[in-house]
């Protein structure tokens, strides 16, 4: 039987995640597994991998193959070393503490390249944040302007109006006047 480590694809669409499982060959890819690793969500950033280190390497030993997406996925977990530095061992080429120590190192730099991405994300949507606030506001003070400026142009229209109604009431207050005095020049001549 031909055993092989790959992913079991679960998830919904467009929004996948993945189990990591030992499987024959001849299943189907989200059929039966004979053990489950661990999980890889690529949704998140950076990717979360949840794995069963040690279950993955027993079987490596025992040769079982990987796909080509699980390749990385060990390899980046550090497993993959993890088998190289075994290999020195059962040669004699270097000791088990040696291998444990050059194991240690890789994954303290590799934790630490991690922790700097994480920092560096959150840095850049705190910036991302600062500048969409910035921009806000600037078009918030725009819209003030604007309504400051339609509301003392409507203001004005409204003295400009009051005045011409003013100027209208006083010009037909004139006029009445003048037809009041019109009206009674005429009857102080008749009289006379």
């Amino acid at each position: 039987m031909a055993v092989k480590i790959r992913l079991q694809r679960h998830g919904k669409k467009n929004f996948a995640f993945y189990h990591i499982v030992v499987a024959d060959t001849r299943a189907p890819r989200d059929g039966r597994f004979i053990e489950q690793l661990g999980s890889y969500n690529p949704n998140t950033n950076p990717a979360t991998i949840v794995l069963k280190a040690d279950r993955a390497l027993a079987w490596l030993n025992v040769g079982a193959q990987t796909s080509l997406v699980v390749r990385r996925i060990l390899s980046y977990e550090g497993v993959l070393l993890r088998k190289h530095l075994q290999g020195g061992v059962a040669k004699g080429a270097l000791t088990q503490e040696q291998a444990d120590q050059k194991f240690n190192a890789w994954k303290a730099e590799r934790d630490a390249k991690i922790e700097a991405k994480k920092a560096g994300l959150s840095k850049e949507a705190a910036e991302k944040a600062k500048t969409a606030e910035a921009a806000e506001a600037k078009v918030n003070e725009a819209r003030a302007e604007a309504i400051a400026k339609r509301k003392a142009e409507a203001e004005e229209a409204a003295k400009a109006a009051a005045e011409a109604a003013a100027a209208e009431k006083a010009a037909q207050e004139a006029a009445a006047a003048a037809e009041a005095n019109a009206a009674e020049a005429p009857a102080e001549n008749t009289e006379a």
